[in-house]
């Protein structure tokens, strides 16, 4: 049977569209539209054919199988032409043992998947590689794409403006002025995309980019573009993949506009689908207290969707006040037993710099992540025999300003419990002796009392 992948309206409006038409809602409702793929013809592979296949293709250098996105392909985008595809071998991060932490909180199981650890540094490159893939495609097939756009707090442009100039595409990026790190706003420029960068938060931007993409030669690459999704669905599949195709019990992810909880929610669902797996992980949605509707949403039980004009926050990825992919996201919560809780300023800060104590080094995301967690953890909703699963979504080196801020103690509303600013001394023996010992005593002493 041939493998195919359509678009479809996620409200279950009729008609379908093909992945390489220049399409985002559906045309009847305005909903979001969802790639559709014919399960049934990929059950002509069992469960066991398929875990082999995708084992096998693990860092191949056969194209473009080596890649943690493109060696699921026929999950993803089946019939695209392997010469469009765009990859940097994206995929494959590290499930990180976070052994020390676990110990201190009282999680034995506890991973860390380092999804930032990546081309560009953070998990949207996942997505990207797909969405940019399926624009050479389109172009190929006559679609007169001049450009490809996207609004960002950071980690989507530099994901946009590296694939796009891979491709030989040209990447408009639009971004909040002064609402994103340095590092973040020098990749697209560094990868030449027209950046463009507006008085105003990333909801502004997001609604002047839906109007400029009306133009069907602009191609729309933010993540309400279903495309995206189907590249970031694959870190779900990749956890479970790298537990020898075994689920753990809880995954927790930093969200914001809401397509990454949708996409780990769709990848898990295929996996039950084609009988991969019997059971579902409980996901937990973390989000900053400063930007916080879905949390709003959840306590209210989801009746209707909450906006919120979001406040400064550090994890400024997900500083989003009227999240996109809401409609799907609430369905994935529902459907996985889900929860929805928010960390403040002082809570995301003080986890991600404890995580680094540990010998990670987060970005403030994964610290909205774990902050959570800890929350559960203390609460006992989280058990201590229970398998954990925390996605970090960036590197956390494209934050230093913030990780400055934090030793600095010059974060607003942060009380930095573990500062560790260098100790500034003259070229003296003697004053570095007394302040090493005095040091190690410290740290001694913070140990005998478990700290």
């Amino acid at each position: 049977m041939t493998y195919s992948a359509k678009l479809k309206c996620i409200r279950g409006c009729p008609g379908e569209y093909s992945v390489y038409d220049v399409i985002y809602r559906c045309p009847h409702c305005g909903g979001l539209l969802e790639v559709v793929h014919g399960v049934d013809a990929l059950k002509d592979r069992s469960p066991e054919e398929w875990k082999s296949l995708f084992d096998q293709r693990i860092r191949t250098n056969e194209w473009p199988y080596g890649s943690g996105v493109w060696g699921k392909k026929e999950w993803v985008l089946p019939d695209i032409d392997d010469e469009n595809i765009v990859s940097m071998y994206e995929g494959h991060t590290n499930l990180f043992w976070a052994r020390r932490l676990g110990e201190e909180i009282g999680v034995e199981d506890l991973w860390v998947k380092l999804s930032g650890n990546s081309h560009t540094g953070s998990f949207k490159d996942l997505g990207m590689t797909v969405l940019v893939s399926a624009v050479k495609e389109a172009i190929s097939r006559g679609q007169p794409i001049r450009a490809v756009a996207a609004a960002s707090t950071g980690d989507t442009s530099a994901a946009l403006a590296a694939y796009a100039a891979a491709a030989d595409i040209p990447a408009v990026v639009i971004l909040p002025r002064n609402k994103v790190s340095l590092a973040q706003l020098i990749q697209p420029i560094a990868n030449g995309a027209i950046v463009l960068a507006l008085d105003t938060d990333f909801d502004g931007c997001m609604r002047i980019v839906q109007e400029i993409t009306k133009d069907k030669t602009i191609y729309l690459a933010n993540s309400m573009n279903s495309l995206r999704i189907e590249g970031q669905k694959t870190v779900g599949i990749e956890i479970v993949q790298q537990f020898d195709w075994q689920v753990p019990d809880w995954i927790i992810i930093p969200v914001g506009n809401l397509g990454n909880i949708s996409a780990l929610g769709k990848g898990l669902l295929l996996m039950e689908n084609l009988g991969l797996i019997d059971k579902r992980p409980r996901l937990v949605a973390a989000q900053s207290a400063n930007a916080n509707p879905f949390y709003l949403s959840y306590k209210e039980g989801f009746r209707e969707k909450v906006r919120v004009q979001a406040k400064k926050t550090s994890a400024s990825a997900i500083q989003i006040g009227d999240p996109v992919s809401y409609e799907k996201a609430v369905k994935v919560i529902k459907e996985f037993d889900g929860l929805v809780e928010q960390a403040t300023e002082d809570e995301l800060a003080n986890a991600s710099a404890r995580a680094d104590r540990t010998g990670m080094y987060t970005c403030p995301h994964t610290g909205v992540a774990l902050a959570v967690l800890f929350k559960l953890v203390s609460r006992g909703v989280i058990k201590k025999h229970e398998r954990v699963v925390v996605i970090s979504t960036a590197h956390g080196l494209k934050f230093t300003n913030f990780k400055l801020a934090y030793h600095r103690r010059e974060l607003e509303d942060v009380v930095s419990m573990y500062a560790n600013p260098p100790i500034e001394l003259p070229a003296d023996v003697s004053a570095v002796k007394d302040a090493l010992w005095r040091k190690l005593d410290e740290v001694e002493t913070a140990r005998a009392n478990g700290g």
